[in-house]
């Protein structure tokens, strides 16, 4: 049987917080088993090691990549480096590998995550969720010159079509938006997935696979009547 994969993307300081989103997830067992792919530059033998003994129930894999790959990419300290590996993780994940779920290390798991994962693409190279409403997401698509029904995504909560991906992403592309549009990034790895991707989304439901408080609050102040709770 197939693993249900799982893809971070972190430095040295996210390692705890890796750990208590998997103690999240593996608190719903899967009978395939969990593989974690742990991409990164910066984390020892010891690091990942660490995370194994505290999350036994699934298989971590670090993969190691060259920081300087991305040496033109925008960074700050909130959006390090690493934020970028998810948008290459067809290249670096094994290309037996055809599918993946991406998680935020931030993100905690409050059902199985099996439906999601096996999700059918039916043509999509993500499968992800929007947090943006109409008029923002209109800002979003003049800032970065798309098309106005390409919707905003949240890149948190990902799954990934790494076989279509392989076959249609390519380095310079990536690399000629980001020369292009460098002083126009706000939120660096959203932009560039929303803008290059965009029309290859498939929206998944966000009250379900990508809640967060915010949104929840925001949904009830405009729905009074039909007050959700995060469970």
């Amino acid at each position: 049987m197939i693993p249900l994969h799982l893809l971070f993307c972190i430095n040295r300081n996210f390692c705890w917080q890796l750990v208590q989103c998997l103690r999240s997830v593996v608190r719903f067992p899967c009978s395939e088993g969990y593989t974690v792919h742990v991409l990164h530059s910066d984390l020892t033998a010891d690091d990942l090691q660490q995370i194994q003994q505290k999350v036994p129930e699934a298989e971590i894999l670090g993969v190691s990549i060259d920081e300087t790959f991305f040496q033109d990419f925008p960074e700050t300290d909130r959006y390090p480096r690493q934020i970028y590996y998810r948008i290459f993780a067809a290249q670096f994940l094994p290309t037996e590998l055809d599918r993946v779920l991406y998680l935020d290390t931030d993100t905690i798991a409050i059902q199985p995550l099996d439906d999601l994962y096996h999700k059918a693409f039916d043509g999509a190279s993500y499968i992800a969720c929007t947090h943006v409403r109409a008029l923002f997401n209109k800002m979003n698509c003049l800032r970065l010159g798309i098309a106005e029904d390409v919707p905003y995504i949240n890149t948190g909560v990902m799954v990934l079509n790494l076989k279509q991906l392989r076959q249609q992403q390519t380095t310079e592309d990536v690399l000629a938006f980001v020369s292009d549009k460098k002083n126009r990034l706000l939120l660096p790895d959203q932009d560039i997935i929303t803008a290059l991707y965009g029309k290859q989304i498939q929206l998944a439901d966000s009250y379900r696979y990508n809640l967060s408080d915010r949104i929840l609050a925001m949904y009830n102040a405009r729905h009074p009547n039909e007050i959700r709770s995060i469970d």
